[in-house]
Protein backbone atom coordinates (compact mmCIF):
# COMPACT_ATOMS: atom_id res chain seq x y z
CA UNK A 1 0.00 0.00 0.00
CA UNK A 2 1.32 3.89 -0.86
CA UNK A 3 0.58 6.27 1.08
CA UNK A 4 1.19 10.08 -0.08
CA UNK A 5 2.25 12.88 2.13
CA UNK A 6 0.74 15.65 1.03
CA UNK A 7 1.52 19.46 1.48
CA UNK A 8 -0.20 21.17 4.10
CA UNK A 9 -2.56 24.03 3.57
CA UNK A 10 -1.91 27.08 5.73
CA UNK A 11 -4.74 27.40 8.55
CA UNK A 12 -7.01 29.64 7.78
CA UNK A 13 -7.03 33.66 9.28
CA UNK A 14 -10.83 32.13 11.11
CA UNK A 15 -8.55 30.20 13.44
CA UNK A 16 -6.33 32.35 16.10
CA UNK A 17 -3.29 30.85 17.94
CA UNK A 18 -4.71 31.58 21.81
CA UNK A 19 -1.87 31.81 24.01
CA UNK A 20 -1.53 28.84 26.14
CA UNK A 21 1.20 26.62 28.35
CA UNK A 22 4.11 25.79 26.74
CA UNK A 23 3.70 21.79 25.41
CA UNK A 24 7.03 19.72 26.69
CA UNK A 25 8.72 17.14 24.92
CA UNK A 26 7.74 13.73 25.62
CA UNK A 27 11.31 11.70 25.89
CA UNK A 28 11.84 9.42 23.06
CA UNK A 29 11.29 6.38 25.40
CA UNK A 30 8.84 7.41 27.10
CA UNK A 31 5.04 6.40 26.30
CA UNK A 32 1.91 8.18 27.69
CA UNK A 33 -0.87 5.50 28.70
CA UNK A 34 -4.70 7.50 28.33
CA UNK A 35 -7.41 5.11 29.80
CA UNK A 36 -10.58 5.57 28.98
CA UNK A 37 -12.36 2.53 30.62
CA UNK A 38 -14.80 4.70 32.56
CA UNK A 39 -16.20 6.18 29.39
CA UNK A 40 -15.46 3.53 26.02
CA UNK A 41 -15.83 0.66 28.79
CA UNK A 42 -19.35 2.01 29.67
CA UNK A 43 -20.13 1.60 26.04
CA UNK A 44 -19.72 -2.03 26.53
CA UNK A 45 -23.07 -3.70 25.64
CA UNK A 46 -23.64 -4.98 29.62
CA UNK A 47 -21.69 -2.27 31.36
CA UNK A 48 -23.36 0.26 33.88
CA UNK A 49 -20.75 1.80 36.06
CA UNK A 50 -22.01 3.69 38.82
CA UNK A 51 -21.10 6.44 40.54
CA UNK A 52 -19.15 4.45 43.03
CA UNK A 53 -17.83 2.30 41.07
CA UNK A 54 -16.42 4.75 38.20
CA UNK A 55 -14.95 6.20 41.97
CA UNK A 56 -13.27 3.52 42.80
CA UNK A 57 -11.70 2.18 39.32
CA UNK A 58 -10.50 5.83 39.05
CA UNK A 59 -8.34 5.44 42.10
CA UNK A 60 -6.59 1.93 41.39
CA UNK A 61 -6.09 3.36 37.88
CA UNK A 62 -4.31 6.18 39.78
CA UNK A 63 -2.45 3.67 41.82
CA UNK A 64 -1.40 2.03 38.78
CA UNK A 65 0.55 4.88 37.38
CA UNK A 66 -2.39 5.75 34.22
CA UNK A 67 -0.86 8.71 33.47
CA UNK A 68 -4.47 10.03 31.94
CA UNK A 69 -7.87 8.74 33.48
CA UNK A 70 -10.80 9.74 31.04
CA UNK A 71 -13.95 10.14 33.58
CA UNK A 72 -16.55 10.73 30.92
CA UNK A 73 -18.62 13.27 29.31
CA UNK A 74 -19.90 16.19 31.51
CA UNK A 75 -23.25 17.08 30.64
CA UNK A 76 -24.32 13.49 28.63
CA UNK A 77 -25.63 11.86 31.60
CA UNK A 78 -26.51 12.19 36.03
CA UNK A 79 -23.82 9.77 36.38
CA UNK A 80 -20.99 11.20 34.32
CA UNK A 81 -22.16 14.56 35.89
CA UNK A 82 -22.24 13.06 39.97
CA UNK A 83 -18.57 11.98 38.92
CA UNK A 84 -17.05 15.04 38.20
CA UNK A 85 -18.99 16.65 40.96
CA UNK A 86 -17.19 14.41 43.05
CA UNK A 87 -13.98 12.82 41.75
CA UNK A 88 -11.60 10.84 43.74
CA UNK A 89 -8.05 12.63 44.86
CA UNK A 90 -5.53 11.46 42.11
CA UNK A 91 -1.90 11.26 43.33
CA UNK A 92 -0.58 10.73 39.76
CA UNK A 93 -2.83 10.82 36.75
CA UNK A 94 -4.98 13.59 34.73
CA UNK A 95 -8.32 13.46 35.20
CA UNK A 96 -9.41 14.10 31.77
CA UNK A 97 -13.09 15.10 30.41
CA UNK A 98 -14.56 14.28 27.05
CA UNK A 99 -16.58 16.05 24.45
CA UNK A 100 -16.83 17.15 21.13
CA UNK A 101 -16.62 19.96 19.24
CA UNK A 102 -18.66 23.04 18.79
CA UNK A 103 -22.37 22.20 17.47
CA UNK A 104 -22.56 24.16 14.07
CA UNK A 105 -24.96 27.64 15.03
CA UNK A 106 -23.24 27.83 17.75
CA UNK A 107 -19.99 29.96 19.04
CA UNK A 108 -17.42 27.28 21.22
CA UNK A 109 -17.91 29.86 24.22
CA UNK A 110 -21.94 29.88 24.00
CA UNK A 111 -22.41 26.33 22.85
CA UNK A 112 -24.28 24.43 26.36
CA UNK A 113 -22.13 21.04 25.54
CA UNK A 114 -19.57 21.97 24.92
CA UNK A 115 -19.73 24.36 28.06
CA UNK A 116 -20.55 21.63 30.18
CA UNK A 117 -17.11 20.10 29.38
CA UNK A 118 -14.79 22.91 29.50
CA UNK A 119 -16.82 23.79 32.86
CA UNK A 120 -16.32 20.24 34.31
CA UNK A 121 -13.46 20.46 36.81
CA UNK A 122 -10.27 19.61 34.93
CA UNK A 123 -7.33 21.15 33.82
CA UNK A 124 -7.33 18.64 30.68
CA UNK A 125 -10.13 17.82 28.00
CA UNK A 126 -10.16 15.41 25.33
CA UNK A 127 -12.05 16.87 22.10
CA UNK A 128 -13.24 14.83 19.30
CA UNK A 129 -14.01 15.95 15.92
CA UNK A 130 -14.40 15.16 12.70
CA UNK A 131 -11.27 14.33 10.34
CA UNK A 132 -12.81 13.13 7.70
CA UNK A 133 -14.70 15.23 4.93
CA UNK A 134 -17.20 12.48 4.17
CA UNK A 135 -18.23 12.15 7.92
CA UNK A 136 -18.64 15.59 8.30
CA UNK A 137 -20.80 15.99 5.85
CA UNK A 138 -22.75 13.10 6.97
CA UNK A 139 -22.60 13.32 10.28
CA UNK A 140 -22.84 17.33 11.25
CA UNK A 141 -24.17 17.87 7.82
CA UNK A 142 -21.45 20.35 7.39
CA UNK A 143 -19.11 21.63 4.48
CA UNK A 144 -15.62 20.86 4.92
CA UNK A 145 -14.78 24.18 5.28
CA UNK A 146 -17.21 24.78 8.25
CA UNK A 147 -16.14 21.23 10.15
CA UNK A 148 -12.32 23.01 10.37
CA UNK A 149 -13.82 25.90 11.84
CA UNK A 150 -15.34 23.50 14.29
CA UNK A 151 -12.43 22.26 15.04
CA UNK A 152 -10.36 25.50 15.59
CA UNK A 153 -12.95 27.63 17.42
CA UNK A 154 -13.52 24.99 20.14
CA UNK A 155 -10.08 23.93 20.54
CA UNK A 156 -8.96 27.47 20.57
CA UNK A 157 -11.48 28.60 22.85
CA UNK A 158 -10.76 25.34 25.49
CA UNK A 159 -7.06 26.56 25.56
CA UNK A 160 -7.72 30.17 26.33
CA UNK A 161 -9.90 28.76 29.32
CA UNK A 162 -6.54 27.37 30.48
CA UNK A 163 -7.33 23.72 30.01
CA UNK A 164 -4.65 21.64 28.29
CA UNK A 165 -6.20 19.49 24.76
CA UNK A 166 -6.09 16.44 23.60
CA UNK A 167 -7.86 16.62 20.03
CA UNK A 168 -9.56 13.13 19.16
CA UNK A 169 -8.69 12.90 15.03
CA UNK A 170 -12.52 10.42 14.60
CA UNK A 171 -12.58 8.57 11.51
CA UNK A 172 -8.86 9.47 10.90
CA UNK A 173 -7.78 6.35 9.00
CA UNK A 174 -10.93 6.07 6.89
CA UNK A 175 -10.54 9.97 6.05
CA UNK A 176 -6.60 9.57 5.56
CA UNK A 177 -7.42 6.88 2.87
CA UNK A 178 -9.98 8.89 1.15
CA UNK A 179 -8.61 12.40 1.14
CA UNK A 180 -5.10 12.94 2.76
CA UNK A 181 -4.63 16.19 2.08
CA UNK A 182 -7.89 17.10 4.06
CA UNK A 183 -7.38 14.78 7.09
CA UNK A 184 -3.90 16.69 7.90
CA UNK A 185 -5.86 19.74 7.65
CA UNK A 186 -7.72 18.82 10.04
CA UNK A 187 -4.92 17.58 12.79
CA UNK A 188 -3.11 21.13 11.23
CA UNK A 189 -6.15 23.12 12.47
CA UNK A 190 -5.96 21.77 15.85
CA UNK A 191 -2.53 21.62 16.50
CA UNK A 192 -2.42 25.29 15.38
CA UNK A 193 -5.32 26.41 17.81
CA UNK A 194 -3.14 25.39 20.44
CA UNK A 195 -4.06 21.16 20.93
CA UNK A 196 -0.97 19.52 23.01
CA UNK A 197 -1.90 15.87 21.42
CA UNK A 198 -3.55 15.14 18.26
CA UNK A 199 -4.77 11.77 18.93
CA UNK A 200 -5.42 9.67 15.62
CA UNK A 201 -8.53 7.15 16.03
CA UNK A 202 -9.21 4.27 13.87
CA UNK A 203 -12.75 4.69 14.89
CA UNK A 204 -13.92 1.58 13.48
CA UNK A 205 -11.30 -0.91 13.46
CA UNK A 206 -11.09 -1.93 10.37
CA UNK A 207 -7.27 -0.23 10.22
CA UNK A 208 -4.55 -3.26 9.34
CA UNK A 209 -1.01 -2.55 11.83
CA UNK A 210 0.78 -2.25 8.61
CA UNK A 211 -1.42 0.55 7.47
CA UNK A 212 -1.34 2.20 10.87
CA UNK A 213 1.95 2.31 10.71
CA UNK A 214 2.72 3.96 7.18
CA UNK A 215 -0.40 6.90 8.01
CA UNK A 216 1.00 7.38 11.08
CA UNK A 217 4.87 7.53 9.99
CA UNK A 218 3.35 10.15 6.98
CA UNK A 219 1.66 12.35 9.60
CA UNK A 220 4.50 12.45 11.71
CA UNK A 221 6.70 13.33 8.98
CA UNK A 222 3.94 16.40 7.77
CA UNK A 223 3.76 17.60 11.49
CA UNK A 224 6.99 17.19 13.14
CA UNK A 225 6.17 19.26 15.88
CA UNK A 226 3.07 17.68 16.73
CA UNK A 227 2.86 15.57 19.25
CA UNK A 228 0.60 12.09 18.38
CA UNK A 229 -1.65 9.27 20.00
CA UNK A 230 -3.54 6.41 19.16
CA UNK A 231 -6.52 5.47 19.85
CA UNK A 232 -7.40 1.75 18.18
CA UNK A 233 -10.66 -0.13 18.13
CA UNK A 234 -10.79 -3.96 17.88
CA UNK A 235 -12.91 -4.92 15.30
CA UNK A 236 -10.08 -7.30 13.24
CA UNK A 237 -8.71 -8.26 16.65
CA UNK A 238 -5.49 -6.38 15.50
CA UNK A 239 -6.29 -2.96 18.36
CA UNK A 240 -3.15 -3.65 20.48
CA UNK A 241 -1.05 -4.23 17.19
CA UNK A 242 -1.99 -1.65 16.08
CA UNK A 243 -1.33 0.57 18.73
CA UNK A 244 2.13 -0.89 18.85
CA UNK A 245 2.39 -0.54 14.86
CA UNK A 246 1.66 3.51 15.67
CA UNK A 247 4.12 3.68 18.52
CA UNK A 248 6.76 2.20 16.17
CA UNK A 249 5.81 5.21 13.39
CA UNK A 250 6.41 7.72 16.18
CA UNK A 251 3.14 7.75 18.27
CA UNK A 252 3.81 8.80 21.96
CA UNK A 253 0.49 7.96 23.32
CA UNK A 254 -1.75 5.38 23.57
CA UNK A 255 -5.71 5.46 24.59
CA UNK A 256 -7.23 2.21 25.48
CA UNK A 257 -8.88 0.55 28.28
CA UNK A 258 -8.15 -2.45 30.72
CA UNK A 259 -9.20 -5.58 29.62
CA UNK A 260 -10.07 -4.31 25.99
CA UNK A 261 -13.35 -3.31 27.05
CA UNK A 262 -15.25 -1.21 24.48
CA UNK A 263 -18.42 -0.64 22.30
CA UNK A 264 -18.75 -3.63 19.58
CA UNK A 265 -15.45 -5.87 19.87
CA UNK A 266 -13.97 -3.59 22.42
CA UNK A 267 -10.98 -0.94 22.37
CA UNK A 268 -7.15 -1.78 22.50
CA UNK A 269 -6.39 -3.50 25.52
CA UNK A 270 -4.05 -1.63 28.30
CA UNK A 271 -3.25 -4.90 30.26
CA UNK A 272 -1.99 -6.50 26.75
CA UNK A 273 -0.10 -3.13 26.17
CA UNK A 274 1.36 -2.09 29.06
CA UNK A 275 3.68 -5.08 29.97
CA UNK A 276 4.47 -5.43 26.20
CA UNK A 277 5.84 -1.72 25.44
CA UNK A 278 7.72 -2.53 29.06
CA UNK A 279 9.11 -5.63 29.42
CA UNK A 280 9.34 -6.51 25.67
CA UNK A 281 9.98 -2.64 23.97
CA UNK A 282 11.81 -1.35 26.76
CA UNK A 283 9.76 1.69 26.76
CA UNK A 284 9.24 3.92 29.79
CA UNK A 285 5.60 4.76 30.94
CA UNK A 286 4.25 6.25 34.43
CA UNK A 287 3.75 2.78 35.76
CA UNK A 288 7.24 1.27 37.60
CA UNK A 289 7.55 -2.56 38.30
CA UNK A 290 5.44 -2.64 41.66
CA UNK A 291 2.50 -0.99 39.60
CA UNK A 292 3.29 -3.67 37.02
CA UNK A 293 2.95 -6.34 39.77
CA UNK A 294 -0.65 -4.98 40.38
CA UNK A 295 -1.57 -5.03 36.47
CA UNK A 296 -3.49 -8.91 36.93
CA UNK A 297 -5.18 -7.72 40.17
CA UNK A 298 -6.50 -4.18 38.28
CA UNK A 299 -7.95 -6.68 35.59
CA UNK A 300 -9.71 -9.26 38.29
CA UNK A 301 -10.85 -6.18 40.44
CA UNK A 302 -12.64 -5.09 36.88
CA UNK A 303 -14.38 -8.01 36.12
CA UNK A 304 -15.58 -8.30 39.50
CA UNK A 305 -16.66 -5.04 39.93
CA UNK A 306 -18.63 -5.87 36.88
CA UNK A 307 -19.86 -9.22 37.74
CA UNK A 308 -17.86 -10.41 34.94
CA UNK A 309 -16.07 -13.83 34.69
CA UNK A 310 -12.56 -12.83 33.98
CA UNK A 311 -10.95 -14.53 31.05
CA UNK A 312 -8.90 -17.05 31.66
CA UNK A 313 -7.19 -16.98 28.32
CA UNK A 314 -6.49 -13.03 28.40
CA UNK A 315 -2.26 -12.58 27.58
CA UNK A 316 -0.49 -11.81 30.96
CA UNK A 317 -3.23 -11.71 33.51
CA UNK A 318 -5.35 -14.40 32.52
CA UNK A 319 -5.62 -17.76 34.96
CA UNK A 320 -4.10 -19.66 32.10
CA UNK A 321 -1.60 -17.40 30.68
CA UNK A 322 1.05 -19.47 32.53
CA UNK A 323 -0.64 -22.34 33.55
CA UNK A 324 1.21 -25.89 32.03
CA UNK A 325 -0.24 -29.23 32.47
CA UNK A 326 1.94 -32.54 33.60
CA UNK A 327 4.00 -34.04 30.93
CA UNK A 328 7.01 -32.90 28.92
CA UNK A 329 5.95 -29.31 30.00
CA UNK A 330 6.07 -30.07 33.51
CA UNK A 331 9.28 -31.74 33.28
CA UNK A 332 10.18 -28.78 30.72
CA UNK A 333 9.47 -25.95 33.55
CA UNK A 334 11.52 -27.63 35.82
CA UNK A 335 14.45 -27.36 34.39
CA UNK A 336 14.19 -23.88 32.45
CA UNK A 337 10.77 -21.68 33.56
CA UNK A 338 11.75 -19.50 30.03
CA UNK A 339 10.94 -22.86 27.95
CA UNK A 340 6.89 -22.14 27.69
CA UNK A 341 7.02 -18.77 29.52
CA UNK A 342 7.89 -16.07 27.64
CA UNK A 343 7.78 -13.78 31.39
CA UNK A 344 7.97 -14.62 34.34
CA UNK A 345 4.44 -14.41 35.71
CA UNK A 346 5.15 -12.52 38.67
CA UNK A 347 6.38 -9.45 36.75
CA UNK A 348 2.32 -9.02 36.04
CA UNK A 349 1.59 -10.15 39.28
CA UNK A 350 0.35 -13.59 38.11
CA UNK A 351 1.48 -16.84 39.03
CA UNK A 352 2.14 -20.24 37.49
CA UNK A 353 -0.15 -23.21 37.06
CA UNK A 354 1.42 -26.48 37.36
CA UNK A 355 -1.84 -28.23 37.35
CA UNK A 356 -0.44 -31.57 38.70
CA UNK A 357 1.74 -30.39 41.46
CA UNK A 358 1.06 -30.37 44.92
CA UNK A 359 3.08 -27.37 45.19
CA UNK A 360 1.25 -24.66 42.39
CA UNK A 361 0.39 -21.40 44.03
CA UNK A 362 2.89 -22.00 47.11
CA UNK A 363 5.53 -18.75 46.22
CA UNK A 364 2.49 -16.70 45.05
CA UNK A 365 0.95 -17.67 48.31
CA UNK A 366 3.65 -16.49 50.18
CA UNK A 367 4.07 -13.42 48.61
CA UNK A 368 0.82 -11.99 48.47
CA UNK A 369 1.39 -13.06 52.40
CA UNK A 370 4.19 -10.39 52.00
CA UNK A 371 2.58 -8.05 50.88
CA UNK A 372 -0.22 -7.75 53.76
CA UNK A 373 2.37 -7.83 55.88
CA UNK A 374 2.44 -11.70 57.45
CA UNK A 375 5.77 -13.03 58.19
CA UNK A 376 5.80 -16.51 57.32
CA UNK A 377 8.48 -19.89 56.96
CA UNK A 378 8.04 -21.41 54.03
CA UNK A 379 8.55 -25.03 56.12
CA UNK A 380 5.48 -23.38 58.15
CA UNK A 381 3.43 -26.88 58.50
CA UNK A 382 0.56 -24.49 58.16
CA UNK A 383 1.36 -23.13 55.15
CA UNK A 384 0.84 -26.03 52.82
CA UNK A 385 -2.57 -26.12 54.83
CA UNK A 386 -3.26 -22.56 53.80
CA UNK A 387 -2.34 -23.39 50.25
CA UNK A 388 -5.21 -26.03 49.95
CA UNK A 389 -7.94 -24.23 51.96
CA UNK A 390 -7.61 -21.25 49.40
CA UNK A 391 -7.46 -24.02 46.59
CA UNK A 392 -10.29 -25.69 47.97
CA UNK A 393 -12.49 -22.49 48.42
CA UNK A 394 -11.51 -20.95 44.94
CA UNK A 395 -12.55 -24.70 43.59
CA UNK A 396 -16.17 -23.69 45.37
CA UNK A 397 -16.61 -19.76 43.63
CA UNK A 398 -14.60 -17.89 46.07
CA UNK A 399 -12.60 -15.73 44.83
CA UNK A 400 -9.65 -13.36 46.54
CA UNK A 401 -8.53 -11.14 43.76
CA UNK A 402 -11.31 -8.79 44.47
CA UNK A 403 -11.61 -9.80 47.97
CA UNK A 404 -8.34 -8.60 49.76
CA UNK A 405 -10.19 -8.52 53.17
CA UNK A 406 -11.56 -12.11 53.21
CA UNK A 407 -8.16 -13.76 52.09
CA UNK A 408 -6.22 -11.47 54.96
CA UNK A 409 -9.17 -12.68 57.36
CA UNK A 410 -9.20 -16.35 56.21
CA UNK A 411 -4.40 -16.56 56.05
CA UNK A 412 -4.82 -15.14 59.58
CA UNK A 413 -7.47 -17.27 61.03
CA UNK A 414 -5.75 -20.04 59.69
CA UNK A 415 -2.36 -18.68 61.69
CA UNK A 416 -4.13 -17.95 64.80
CA UNK A 417 -3.99 -14.54 64.50
CA UNK A 418 -7.75 -13.01 64.23
CA UNK A 419 -9.87 -13.37 67.32
CA UNK A 420 -13.27 -14.23 67.53
CA UNK A 421 -15.04 -10.97 68.55
CA UNK A 422 -18.48 -12.40 68.42
CA UNK A 423 -20.41 -15.83 67.02
CA UNK A 424 -23.69 -15.45 65.52
CA UNK A 425 -25.17 -18.98 66.38
CA UNK A 426 -28.19 -18.46 64.45
CA UNK A 427 -29.84 -15.78 61.74
CA UNK A 428 -33.65 -15.94 60.70
CA UNK A 429 -35.05 -13.15 57.73
CA UNK A 430 -38.13 -12.80 56.82
CA UNK A 431 -39.20 -10.90 54.03
CA UNK A 432 -42.91 -9.51 54.10
CA UNK A 433 -44.24 -7.65 50.66
CA UNK A 434 -48.02 -6.03 51.31
CA UNK A 435 -50.07 -3.11 50.56
CA UNK A 436 -50.19 -0.68 53.23
CA UNK A 437 -52.96 1.71 54.33
CA UNK A 438 -52.42 4.21 51.82
CA UNK A 439 -52.38 1.21 48.77
CA UNK A 440 -49.18 1.30 48.32
CA UNK A 441 -46.92 -1.77 47.21
CA UNK A 442 -44.09 -2.27 49.94
CA UNK A 443 -41.47 -4.60 50.90
CA UNK A 444 -40.00 -5.25 53.75
CA UNK A 445 -37.37 -7.29 55.60
CA UNK A 446 -37.33 -8.71 59.57
CA UNK A 447 -34.24 -10.31 60.75
CA UNK A 448 -34.00 -11.85 63.98
CA UNK A 449 -30.44 -12.90 65.29
CA UNK A 450 -28.81 -14.81 67.65
CA UNK A 451 -25.41 -13.49 69.11
CA UNK A 452 -22.61 -15.08 71.36
CA UNK A 453 -20.20 -12.29 72.62
CA UNK A 454 -17.67 -12.04 75.64
CA UNK A 455 -19.59 -14.30 76.84
CA UNK A 456 -23.07 -13.39 77.15
CA UNK A 457 -25.82 -15.06 74.18
CA UNK A 458 -27.76 -11.51 73.30
CA UNK A 459 -30.72 -11.99 70.62
CA UNK A 460 -32.33 -9.16 68.96
CA UNK A 461 -34.62 -8.09 65.70
CA UNK A 462 -34.20 -5.48 63.09
CA UNK A 463 -35.94 -4.23 60.16
CA UNK A 464 -34.42 -3.25 56.85
CA UNK A 465 -35.14 -2.47 53.39
CA UNK A 466 -33.94 -5.99 52.57
CA UNK A 467 -32.64 -8.67 54.29
CA UNK A 468 -28.80 -7.59 54.31
CA UNK A 469 -30.02 -4.34 55.73
CA UNK A 470 -31.97 -5.97 58.59
CA UNK A 471 -29.69 -8.12 59.49
CA UNK A 472 -26.64 -6.04 59.42
CA UNK A 473 -29.10 -3.33 61.16
CA UNK A 474 -29.93 -6.49 64.02
CA UNK A 475 -25.77 -7.54 64.16
CA UNK A 476 -24.99 -3.33 64.91
CA UNK A 477 -27.52 -3.80 67.50
CA UNK A 478 -25.84 -6.01 70.00
CA UNK A 479 -22.11 -4.86 68.19
CA UNK A 480 -22.04 -1.02 68.41
CA UNK A 481 -22.64 -0.60 72.69
CA UNK A 482 -19.15 -3.50 72.93
CA UNK A 483 -17.48 -2.08 70.01
CA UNK A 484 -17.85 1.80 69.30
CA UNK A 485 -15.36 1.85 66.48
CA UNK A 486 -18.13 0.43 63.95
CA UNK A 487 -19.80 3.32 63.77
CA UNK A 488 -18.34 4.86 60.97
CA UNK A 489 -18.56 1.85 59.05
CA UNK A 490 -20.99 1.60 55.81
CA UNK A 491 -21.39 -0.74 53.23
CA UNK A 492 -20.63 0.82 49.64
CA UNK A 493 -21.42 -1.77 47.19
CA UNK A 494 -22.95 -5.04 46.93
CA UNK A 495 -22.45 -7.32 43.69
CA UNK A 496 -23.80 -11.10 43.43
CA UNK A 497 -22.53 -13.21 40.38
CA UNK A 498 -23.89 -16.41 39.26
CA UNK A 499 -21.73 -19.38 39.48
CA UNK A 500 -23.78 -22.37 38.03
CA UNK A 501 -26.21 -20.58 35.64
CA UNK A 502 -27.40 -24.31 34.29
CA UNK A 503 -28.98 -24.94 38.21
CA UNK A 504 -31.85 -21.83 37.62
CA UNK A 505 -32.98 -20.71 41.02
CA UNK A 506 -30.94 -23.02 42.70
CA UNK A 507 -27.49 -21.86 41.36
CA UNK A 508 -24.92 -21.11 43.55
CA UNK A 509 -23.95 -17.26 44.47
CA UNK A 510 -20.76 -15.52 44.95
CA UNK A 511 -21.67 -11.96 46.74
CA UNK A 512 -19.00 -9.32 47.05
CA UNK A 513 -19.35 -6.65 49.40
CA UNK A 514 -17.31 -2.95 49.32
CA UNK A 515 -17.05 -1.61 53.17
CA UNK A 516 -15.30 1.66 54.07
CA UNK A 517 -15.42 3.84 57.33
CA UNK A 518 -16.17 7.59 57.14
CA UNK A 519 -14.06 8.60 60.29
CA UNK A 520 -10.85 6.21 59.23
CA UNK A 521 -10.27 7.64 55.91
CA UNK A 522 -6.69 6.23 56.23
CA UNK A 523 -8.69 2.48 56.30
CA UNK A 524 -9.88 3.27 52.59
CA UNK A 525 -12.19 -0.02 51.40
CA UNK A 526 -12.13 -3.07 51.69
CA UNK A 527 -13.66 -6.03 49.54
CA UNK A 528 -15.47 -9.52 51.41
CA UNK A 529 -16.49 -12.06 49.68
CA UNK A 530 -19.15 -14.77 50.41
CA UNK A 531 -20.06 -17.99 48.54
CA UNK A 532 -23.56 -20.38 49.03
CA UNK A 533 -26.54 -21.77 47.27
CA UNK A 534 -28.30 -19.53 49.33
CA UNK A 535 -27.58 -15.73 48.24
CA UNK A 536 -28.44 -14.42 51.77
CA UNK A 537 -25.94 -17.02 53.15
CA UNK A 538 -23.56 -15.71 50.88
CA UNK A 539 -24.14 -12.05 51.48
CA UNK A 540 -24.19 -12.77 55.91
CA UNK A 541 -20.91 -14.66 55.40
CA UNK A 542 -19.48 -11.24 53.25
CA UNK A 543 -20.98 -9.12 55.90
CA UNK A 544 -19.63 -10.81 58.92
CA UNK A 545 -15.92 -10.47 57.29
CA UNK A 546 -16.44 -6.92 56.40
CA UNK A 547 -17.54 -6.44 60.24
CA UNK A 548 -14.26 -8.68 61.68
CA UNK A 549 -12.16 -6.80 59.23
CA UNK A 550 -12.57 -3.67 60.34
CA UNK A 551 -12.55 -4.82 64.13
CA UNK A 552 -9.22 -6.55 63.13
CA UNK A 553 -8.09 -3.34 61.82
CA UNK A 554 -9.37 -1.67 65.23
CA UNK A 555 -7.62 -3.83 67.75
CA UNK A 556 -10.41 -3.30 70.14
CA UNK A 557 -9.10 -4.07 74.06
CA UNK A 558 -9.68 -6.78 75.83
CA UNK A 559 -9.70 -8.86 72.76
CA UNK A 560 -6.71 -11.57 72.23
CA UNK A 561 -6.17 -13.75 69.06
Amino acid sequence: MTILTPSIPPASDATTVAPHRPVQAVPDRRIVLYDTTLRDGAQTQGVDFSVVDKQAIATELDRLGIDYIEGGWPGANQTDDAFFAHPPKLRHAVLTAFGMTRRHGHSAANDPGLNAVLRGGTTSVCLVGKSSDRAAELALGVTPAENLDLIGDTVAEAVARGLEVLFDAEHFFDGYRRNPEYALSCLQRAHGAGAAWLVLCDTNGGTLPEQISTIVGAVAAALPAARLGIHTHNDTETAVAGSLAAVGAGARMIQGTINGLGERCGNANLTALIPTLMLKLGYETGINEDGLRRLTEISHMLDERLNRAPNRHAAYVGENAFAHKGGLHAAAMARDSTTYEHISPERVGNRRHIIVSEQAGRANLLSRLAEIGITVDPDDRRVPLLVETVKRREFEGFTYDGAEASFELLARRILGEVPEYFRVASFRAIDERRWNARGELITMSEATVKIDVQDQRQMTVAEGNGPIHALDSALRKVLLPLFPVLAGMALVDYRVRILTPRDGTRAVTRVMIDSHDLHATDLGRWSTVGVSGNVIDASFSALHDAITYRLFRARPEGVDA
